[in-house]
């Protein structure tokens, strides 16, 4: 029985005193560190890129057109034009005598849209696509704002709220 009071006795003495015994021998250095940590930061999606058609542009005057002669191969294989032909002869037979750039380009434009002209100086299928591009670039400037913002966002210390530029859309 005395051995069973000892034995409690010694393991509560090294439960309730736990490590501090440990400290008897000395005190621990600690050592502290200072350095960077590697922020992970969700990577968003960027703005698909911008895909943009080059408009036709047409420029219209009343300047009369060259309609010259048809080449004729001279005996030794050489071509020459001649200055002075029949109509029949000339490159573009059915044009008026007289016809101008003027006269051309509404002829165009009567065949592209069914006997109407539309003068803008371009085809309307080349302001459509204008229009498309102004709206894509629009798009893709927006998209970017929001990364940027995103990102001003994520990186400021304590997550606050970045002062500066917003994006206002005027729809």
């Amino acid at each position: 029985m005395i051995q069973k009071n000892l034995v409690i006795l010694i393991s509560s003495i090294f439960l309730f005193t736990g490590c501090s015994t440990l400290g008897l021998l000395g005190p621990r250095q600690i050592e502290t560190v200072s350095k960077p940590i590697q922020i992970d930061i969700m990577q968003p999606d960027l703005p698909r890129p911008v895909e943009l058609t080059a408009p036709k542009w047409f420029v219209v005057s009343e300047a009369k057109i060259v309609n010259p002669c048809k080449k004729v191969i001279q005996e030794d294989g050489s071509e020459k034009r001649p200055k002075v032909c029949d109509k029949a002869e000339k490159e573009n037979p059915d044009w008026p005598d007289g016809y101008t750039y003027l006269d051309r380009f509404l002829d165009e434009m009567k065949k592209q849209n069914n006997g109407d002209i539309v003068f803008v100086a371009t085809s309307v299928g080349d302001y459509k696509v204008m229009a498309e591009d102004m709206q894509e670039l629009k798009r893709y400037l927006k998209q970017l704002g929001e990364v940027v913002l995103y990102y001003r966002d994520v990186t400021m210390p304590n997550g606050d709220k970045g002062l500066g530029v917003g994006i206002k859309t005027n729809d």
